[in-house]
Order: C-alpha cells, then sequence, then structure tokens
C-alpha cells in the first residue's frame, strides 16, 4: 500500500542552496523552531503532492556525516534517529566532487536517496557537461537537475521523492558503494559480520564497521545502546585492525577511507563529467591528464608493463641462478650418500631425483615470483593500477566488458583461482561468465617459472635494442612481455566472441575509482610481496610436493629388464661408430649411462602414458617427454618443471634442466612450449573454482575443452609454419 505521508529530509553542503529548495518546496507553509536542547534552527514544512502529504525537515548544513560540529551531529543523529522516508542530497552542480562526498556517506548509510544538482546553470556557466543519466548509473542513485532560485525542476524533483518515497528497500539495493581497496576492504566485511553476529542486528552493519575504523565516538555510543557487553569486543577488535592498517598504508584508516571515497566520486565524475574541479586532486589531475590521455595512456601502460618484467628479470635472474646451484650441489650431495639396501636407493631416489630435482626445481624461481608480486603492489598501492584500469576501460567497452573486469584480470597475473573469484564486483552474470572464462589467459605467476626455464635453455639474455643508447632492452624482458601481451590479446578476441554469440546483452555501468596517487609504504610493499609469495612457497610444498612425489613414481617403476636395457645401448653405440681416442672411450661410456636412462624412462608408467599421447601433441613439436610434462601441468602448472626435472634428473650430473633441454630440444619447440602452456586449460584448483562460482560444472569443461583446443591449434600452426620458413 502506497503512504499517505513521507517525511522528507533535506541535507547538504552550506551554500549549496539547499534553503532555496527548501523555500521552493515549502513556500509559506513552514516554521521554525530549535533542535531539543540545543540553540540550532530547525526549519520544517510541509507540501502536498497527489495524494501524498510531504513533511520536509531542512537539516543543518553539513560537509560530511563525520560528527565533528554541532550541526554535523544534528543532521547525523535525525538521520539515523528519525529514519526519514527520504533524504533529499542537495549537490552544488558547479563544486561536484566535494559536494558529492556527503551523498556517499548517505549511500553507506543505506538511507533512500534522491540528488538534486542544484546550481545546474551555474555549472554550465562555468563549462562543465554533466551526463546526469550516466552518473546517476555510476552511483545508483536517482539525480534531479534544479535551480531553486527560479523554481526549475521543482516538479521533478517531487515526483521522484514520491516515487522513492514509495519504495524505499528497492532504492537503497540500487545504490553503487565504493569499494575500500584490498587492503581495507576486507577488514570492514570482517567488522560487518562480526557487528552482525555479536549486535544480532542486520541493518547499516556496513556503516557501523566503517565509523569503528574511523573511531567515531558517536556510533561508539550508539553500538553501545546496541550491542551492550559484545561492545568491547568490537572495540579491541577495530583497535586492533586499525593499527594493522596504519602499519602496512602509513595513513590512519579514516584518512585512508576518505581517500577511497574521494577516488569513488573522481571516478564517477571522471566518466561523467567533462571538467572536475576538486582541489584536493589538483596534482593528481594533472598526471592524469597524461596517464589517462586518450593517446598516451595505453603506450605509458605498455612501458610500465615492460618495466615490470625487466626489473623482474634483471634482478631475478642472478638469484635464481644461486638458488639453482644450490639445488644442484643438495641433490648430489644425497646421490653421493653411501648406504646398502634397495630400501636405501629408493629413498635417496625419492629425495634426489623427486623432491629435490622436482619441487627445487620450482622453488629456484621464488625470487622472479616476489619481484613480480613487489613490483605489482608498487603499481597498485601508488594509485597506477586504478588508472591502468581506467585506460583499459575504453577498451573493454568495445569488446563488450567494461574496466572493472580488468580487475580479476590484473588478479589473474597473480593467481587465476582468486582471480575467478575476483569476478563477484561484476553485477551482471553475463560480465561475470565472459571474465571468468577468459582468466585463464592472463599468464598467471605459475607460468612464470616455465617461461624463465625456457628463455635460459633457448634464448641467451642480450640487448635487442637501446633506448637513447642508455638503457638497454633485453630479449629475455621483451619475450615474456610479448608472451603475456599475446594472452591478453587472445582474451579480447575471445571475450568479443562470446558478447556476440552464447553471453550476448548489455554492459553494466559501473564507478571507476581513481584514488589520488600515494607514495607506497616500503612496510605494506614488502608485507604484500610476503604474503603472496608465501602462497606460492606453501603450493609448492603442499599440491606440488604431492604430485611430484606420484610423478617420481610413476617414473620409477616399472623398471626396464636387461633385455630391453641392452637394446637402448645398442643403439647408442651403433650411432657413434669405433672408438678412436680415450676421449671416445669416455665418450662412449657418457653414451652408455644415457641409453640406460633412456631405458628407464621409455619403460616407465610415465613414460608409456606420455608416447601414449605423444601423436597427438606430436603437430605442435612436442616428443613423449614434453607431453608428460604438459599433462603433469593440468593439476599446477608449475608442475611441468617438477616434471622435466624428475625426467632429466639422471644423466649428466653436472648439466643443469635448462642445459639438457637445450641439448635435445630446438628455440622453436621451446617457444612452442611457453605458447601452449599460456593458452592451454587452466590447473585443476581453477576449474574447481570455476565449478563453485558459475555454479555449473558445464562452464567449467567448456572453458577446459575450448582453451585446449585453442592451444593446440595455435600452437600447431605456430610450429608448422616455423618448421617451413627455417
Amino acid at each position: 500500500m502506497s503512504k499517505a505521508t513521507l517525511t522528507v529530509a533535506l541535507a547538504g553542503n552550506p551554500n549549496s542552496g539547499k534553503t532555496t529548495i527548501f523555500n521552493a518546496l515549502t513556500g509559506e507553509r513552514q516554521h521554525v523552531g530549535n533542535y531539543p536542547g540545543v540553540t540550532v534552527e530547525k526549519k520544517e514544512g510541509t507540501r502536498r503532492h497527489n495524494d501524498t502529504r510531504l513533511d520536509i525537515i531542512d537539516l543543518p548544513g553539513t560537509y560530511s556525516l563525520t560528527a565533528y560540529s554541532l550541526e554535523e551531529i544534528i543532521a547525523r543523529s535525525f538521520i539515523i534517529e528519525e529514519d526519514p522516508d527520504v533524504v533529499v542530497d542537495i549537490i552544488d552542480s558547479s563544486n561536484l566532487e566535494r559536494n558529492l562526498y556527503l551523498a556517499t556517506q548517505l549511500t553507506e548509510l543505506g538511507v533512500p536517496l534522491v540528488l538534486a544538482f542544484n546550481k545546474s546553470d551555474l555549472a554550465r556557466a562555468r563549462g562543465y557537461s554533466i551526463d546526469t543519466k550516466k552518473l546517476s548509473q555510476l552511483l545508483g542513485v536517482p539525480i534531479v537537475c534544479t535551480v531553486g532560485h527560479k523554481q526549475k525542476g521543482v516538479d521533478k524533483l517531487l515526483d521522484t521523492v514520491a516515487a522513492v518515497g514509495q519504495d524505499a528497500s528497492a532504492a537503497v539495493a540500487d545504490h553503487r558503494l565504493p569499494n575500500y581497496g584490498n587492503e581495507l576492504e576486507p577488514h570492514v566485511r570482517q567488522l560487518q559480520e562480526m557487528i552482525r553476529q555479536k549486535c544480532g542486528i542486520e541493518r547499516r552493519c556496513r556503516w557501523f564497521a566503517i565509523k569503528l575504523l574511523e573511531n567515531d565516538d558517536e556510533t561508539i555510543k550508539r553500538l553501545g545502546r546496541l550491542c551492550g557487553g559484545q561492545l568491547e569486543d568490537l572495540l579491541v577488535e577495530a583497535n586492533r585492525l586499525r593499527r594493522h592498517i596504519e602499519s602496512i598504508c602509513g595513513d590512519a584508516a579514516e584518512i585512508l577511507l576518505a581517500d577511497r571515497r574521494y577516488g569513488f566520486i573522481s571516478g564517477a565524475c571522471t566518466e561523467a563529467v567533462k571538467q572536475t574541479v576538486e582541489a584536493r586532486h589538483v596534482y593528481s589531475d594533472k598526471i592524469d591528464a597524461v596517464i589517462t590521455n586518450r593517446y598516451l595512456g595505453l603506450p605509458i601502460f605498455a612501458v610500465m608493463m615492460y618495466l615490470v618484467f625487466q626489473l623482474t628479470f634483471s634482478v631475478g635472474n642472478p638469484l635464481v641462478e644461486l638458488l639453482d646451484g644450490w639445488k644442484g650441489y643438495l641433490a648430489a650431495l644425497v646421490r653421493g650418500s653411501s648406504g646398502e639396501g634397495a630400501g636405501f636407493a629408493i629413498l635417496r631416489s625419492l629425495l634426489a631425483d623427486g623432491i629435490i630435482e622436482g619441487v627445487g626445481a620450482v622453488l629456484t624461481f621464488l625470487p622472479l615470483i616476489a619481484l613480480l608480486y613487489l613490483a605489482i603492489s608498487l603499481l597498485e598501492d601508488s594509485g597506477y593500477m586504478a588508472r591502468a584500469a581506467f585506460i583499459l576501460d575504453r577498451l573493454m567497452h568495445k569488446i563488450g566488458l567494461h574496466g572493472k573486469s580488468f580487475i580479476p584480470m590484473l588478479i589473474g597475473f597473480g593467481c587465476t583461482v582468486p582471480a575467478v573469484m575476483a569476478t563477484r564486483i561484476l553485477e551482471s552474470r553475463r560480465d561475470r561468465l565472459t571474465t571468468m572464462l577468459v582468466l585463464p589467459l592472463m599468464s598467471c605467476a605459475a607460468r612464470l617459472p616455465i617461461y624463465v626455464l625456457i628463455l635460459g635453455a633457448f634464448f641467451p639474455a642480450h640487448s635487442v635494442f637501446s633506448v637513447f643508447g642508455v638503457a638497454e632492452v633485453t630479449n629475455q624482458a621483451l619475450l615474456p612481455f610479448a608472451i603475456y601481451l599475446t594472452g591478453i590479446a587472445l582474451a579480447i578476441a575471445c571475450t568479443k566472441l562470446l558478447r556476440v554469440t552464447i553471453l550476448r546483452g548489455e554492459v553494466t555501468p559501473f564507478v571507476m575509482e581513481l584514488p589520488p596517487y600515494r607514495v607506497p609504504v616500503l612496510k605494506g610493499l614488502l608485507v604484500h610481496m610476503w604474503e603472496r609469495s608465501w602462497l606460492f612457497v606453501k603450493k609448492a610444498g603442499t599440491i606440488i610436493l604431492a604430485i611430484t612425489i606420484v610423478l617420481w613414481a610413476l617414473r620409477t617403476w616399472p623398471t626396464p629388464d636387461q633385455q630391453e636395457t641392452q637394446q637402448f645401448v645398442d643403439q647408442r653405440i651403433a650411432a657413434q661408430g669405433e672408438i678412436s681416442s680415450p676421449a671416445g672411450l669416455e665418450e662412449r661410456l657418457h653414451e652408455i649411462d644415457l641409453a640406460e636412462h633412456q631405458a628407464e624412462l621409455a619403460t616407465s608408467a610415465i613414460g608409456r602414458i606420455g608416447k601414449f599421447v605423444a601423436p597427438a601433441l606430436q603437430p605442435c613439436g612436442f616428443d613423449w617427454k614434453i607431453s608428460t610434462g604438459l599433462l603433469g601441468s593440468l593439476a599446477a602448472k608449475e608442475v611441468f618443471i617438477s616434471q622435466m626435472g624428475i625426467i632429466y634428473a639422471a644423466g649428466e650430473a653436472t648439466e643443469t634442466l635448462q642445459e639438457k633441454l637445450t641439448r635435445n630440444y630446438t628455440p622453436l619447440q621451446g617457444f612452442c612450449i611457453m605458447l601452449f602452456v599460456l593458452i592451454s586449460s587452466p590447473c585443476v584448483a581453477t576449474v574447481a573454482v570455476t565449478v563453485r562460482e558459475s555454479g555449473s560444472w558445464k562452464w567449467a569443461l567448456f572453458q577446459w575443452a575450448g582453451l585446449t583446443a585453442m592451444a593446440w591449434l595455435i600452437t600447431a600452426a605456430v610450429y608448422q609454419i616455423g618448421t617451413i620458413m627455417i
């Protein structure tokens, strides 16, 4: 049933024209009193609109809902305690970003809200063009343009207020709230859930959580009345989270929350307003004039991404070589240990050829993973990644997505599993599914060690060209950069195909948040790098370790009989011819060792599996050994290195895995390995989380089969064409 009477509160910044709008709405039907116990004026009036009576209260002017001044306390207390049916926030259109700060707090408070963009004539006179329809979609709040002193837009404002008041819950559900980023948002949600559980309330839990992080005294008192004895636990947790946030980010939580709100507003205005006048962002705006420029934005983004790889490889490669040397020394030490019995020999093989060569081959690339995460954290904390999303937003729209999809894609460069989970921020199911299906094409950190292995084996570092005769561009940074760009290009193509076929639909609008640029805090960067790198280490110590042991067992058994081994030895000797010198004798003995090792591999379970699937992958340039490694990577991409390490664990003890690959394969085959690993089916964990997030096995199987088929087709084409050209 429709309400016969609606209580309407007018809020807004001082000098926004709020009183003028109040007079236009109420005319002579108003009276002035005081709020109880204070001298602050309370203006009230009435207005009949169609069959609805509107009781209108003109609240004191306030810049925010943070309770500092008496006027702010009164305005906020009225909204929270009196719970008006509608709040109309009067916005000075000529000073948009500062005025919208109060609006974001009102949406967080969960009140039915209407924005009156007053002084719209003055905004136009100052050269501002505001797309109110788009801005309304981005904020999730209806907007009405008014000119208070001319009473323009008043009737439309009344219509909108009446409509919102009659269906307040739907209006609140449409609100788009600021996201406080990777560091703050989880803490807000943690406190929000804690308040819900301890206080038994459902409404405004997020608001209370934010205010606890801001250490707002009035909110603490109000929560004390709601929660009673549970308040102390909430305060202890809020204090702990505030200290953690400040130690990581270098600023108090309330400052960071305000920054994020302004970032939310700035992003919305960048989308819907041709000019913004927020003085607080003047330096950011000047930088953004270059960084987000229509013509310079993408080249700058490409340069930034290249610098990330240049830093990662130039600093990380020496550390990788150092760890690889330690791994080889440790494996040789275990192989040289003395002991008797078949059991000791099996244990020694498990430790040296399985765990050390398998898991160790993955862990040697930890410096590269850590440096990559450090570089990404630096770009995130500085505010550049938000600009990168904005830059790519134009491209995203053209392929059927929007810039917000860039966020899970960015996470996908670290790990695809949390990236799939991050698609929850997308409101449309079509957008979520589309982004989810192409996320494996974002080259995750698990693939990086494989790229480095191949680069070291087939593409020795050398300068490709120099920049102004000073900085050298090396192929070991350029090639993986090209691989990453290939993944992005394929993701774009697949997204476009999906959005014009099975996932057709309109793109949902959203606010692209542009927080001010900040100087990253060293401790915060190191913590983010450590947290993400430790996940990689845990994965190597659990999932990869288990898979490595299984693969070692498959490589070890069954063992060849003497006749099979002799056949391999005879073939090797026949290929070498007669011995003509002492050096030839040494080479003959080495060939016999290799023949025995080849016999072990060929007759083992893993060798037989590899030979079974090898014909299918032969057009891609892969033999049964590479095919076996790729089968292992179905569980986790890094397992490819473990598998190749296990396969080549025997043989020349002084040779590294890269040297063994160099001796057995060509650079074209190496490049095809990188290409296939980039495109092919995601790991088992990604498949599992895709099933959960999509709610269906069919999407996960569609993703798995589609990417595998595409990997085979593209890699086979590259190998066959490359073979002809070479």
